[in-house]
């Protein structure tokens, strides 16, 4: 049995811990300074370049699930743990090349300022906003699970004092600092992480003489060809088709990351962080399915299932037996600050939509000044933060590996079919945005509900209602056609001619902030 020093507070592994907490809280401080205005709570006062963005963009999506999980579920299944990263990766071109430049040009800090930019605002603010915050919340869950039970793991500190770390941490870069603090967070977490995985993917290739060939030989001898050849975690195509769906369009309607187009001063920049995100990202992912293959050749599947049974601590296992007490310290931090940069990013967005959607949009009908604005924000922020520390404790010991999914699933269908037809469908009607949102999200939700996942897995239940794991195969044509039939039978001439207007300035950019 291997030694490991993993769930025990070493030394480095604290003082890694402080300095990445001491620095991005000296980042907050100086961006409270330049923080007064709701484009700069929102939108870091469209300062940040491209390349910048690109990098903060990374640093929101690549997620503790994407590194450690990803990492764990190729180190244990082999060729199928591939499966999430491809379909994380491939929703960037469709975020490039459909949705990047008009949002940057048609809304000002939220993807429902899109959808709404022709229609009845009331009605789509309520709705969109509503598609927003479920999915936030449901991804905020996830991740106030997962950092508790990481932390808990790396550092031995309680569950619960590792999530209000996590969520008083969290609240103070969002209150105080806005985008621009989340932003630099996001940046550092990025540089961080793709640096220590480049580091262990170095150290793992020169135990093999830099040959690909010798550590899939070595994996092969060990489990047999079955590592390298699909089925081992996915056995039904419809399933597998289905969470495709989910993890390609789910990327292009999640408001988190939808949120940082607006963070840049036009479209060209827009489009190269896409660009530059999309790099940064592939590279990533790379990376984890050589750390997994690299886990399961040198520290083997059975110390990884006695550590964590989802395989979770295969990439810090693998750090400790390769650099030492020093790398798995620092690797530790790493993984902290990419739950906190992605937290960050997701309270700002959930605080959006109540703020700027909810408050100004419906509530004060669009007649609200700056102070009150950002007030509403900042009393949002504190709300969701404290209410996202109460939910990560309620949910304790629970599989939450569903909710990502879920919230993949929503954002792929209540968020991303409205957003598309509003911009590139001339007859789109309030009406039919508003079902389509509705059919998407309680369609996504209610399935999984019943699916095996949840109706099986933690109700318990003999067998499921609904046979797939994802409902994205269901759900996301289900809001189109829905959108489509409703707008349809409800014609609306105001935006019709509305649309050549926001057709200009989707392309051009005239009258963009």
């Amino acid at each position: 049995m291997l030694e490991t020093t993993i769930g025990q507070p070493t030394l480095t592994a604290i003082l890694f811990f402080f300095l990445f907490v001491a620095g991005t809280l000296y980042i907050t401080y100086w961006a409270a300074k330049r923080t007064r205005t709701t484009t700069e709570f929102y939108a870091a006062g469209r300062s940040i370049t491209g390349f910048q963005n690109g990098l903060a963009l990374a640093g929101d999506y690549m997620s503790a699930a994407s590194f450690l999980g990803i990492a764990g579920l190729v180190a244990l299944k082999g060729y199928d743990g591939l499966i999430y990263s491809v379909g994380f990766l491939v929703g960037w071109p469709i975020v490039m090349f459909l949705v990047a430049e008009q949002l940057r040009n048609l809304g000002k800090y939220t993807f429902a300022d899109v959808v709404a930019y022709r229609l009845k605002q009331r009605p789509i603010r309520t709705a969109a906003a509503t598609g927003a915050l479920i999915t936030v919340l449901l991804y905020l869950i996830a991740q106030m699970v997962g950092a508790g039970s990481l932390i808990k793991l790396l550092f031995g500190l309680p569950y619960e004092i590792a999530v209000i770390i996590v969520g008083a941490l969290m609240i103070a870069y969002v209150l105080f600092g806005g985008m621009l603090a989340t932003t630099w967070v996001q940046i550092i977490k990025a540089a961080l992480l793709l640096g220590g995985a480049t580091i262990l993917v170095f150290l793992i290739l020169l135990k093999f003489g830099f040959n690909y060939v010798d550590l899939f030989s070595n994996v092969t001898e060990k489990y047999g060809e079955k590592m390298l050849q699909p089925g081992g975690l996915v056995k039904n195509p419809i399933d597998t088709i289905s969470l495709g769906i989910a993890l390609m369009f789910g990327t292009a309607g999640l408001p988190h990351i939808l949120m940082r187009f607006y963070t840049v001063p036009d479209a060209k920049e827009a489009r190269k962080s896409v660009f530059y995100a999309t790099g940064f990202i592939g590279y990533f992912y790379i990376l984890t399915f050589t750390i997994g293959f690299g886990a399961a050749a040198l520290v083997g599947h059975e110390i990884i299932s006695a550590i964590d049974k989802g395989g979770n601590m295969a990439a810090p296992l693998l750090a400790e037996a390769l650099g030492g007490e020093i790398f798995l310290g620092f690797l530790s931090a790493v993984a902290f600050a990419t739950i906190l940069a992605v937290v960050a990013g997701l309270t700002l967005a959930g605080a959006s939509a109540v703020s700027h959607d909810i408050y100004v949009g419906v509530i004060r009908r669009g007649r609200a000044d700056e102070k009150q604005e950002v007030k509403a924000a900042k009393i949002a922020t504190l709300s969701l933060g404290v209410f996202a520390i109460l939910l990560g404790i309620a949910f304790k010991g629970q599989n939450v590996a569903f909710m990502v999914g879920l919230a993949f699933a929503i954002a792929a269908s209540a968020n991303f079919p409205a957003l598309l037809m509003s911009i590139f469908w001339k007859k789109f009607t309030t009406q039919g945005a508003v079902w389509s949102i509705y059919t998407g999200l309680i369609l996504s939700v209610v399935l999984i509900i019943l699916s095996p996942t949840v109706w099986v897995e933690i109700f318990k239940n003999p067998a499921p209602i609904f046979p797939l794991k994802s409902p994205a195969i269901v759900s996301f044509p289900a809001a189109f056609i829905m959108g489509i039939l409703v707008s349809l039978m409800t014609r609306e001439r105001e935006a019709e001619e509305k649309f050549e207007t926001e057709k200009i300035r989707a392309y051009i950019g005239i009258g963009a902030e």
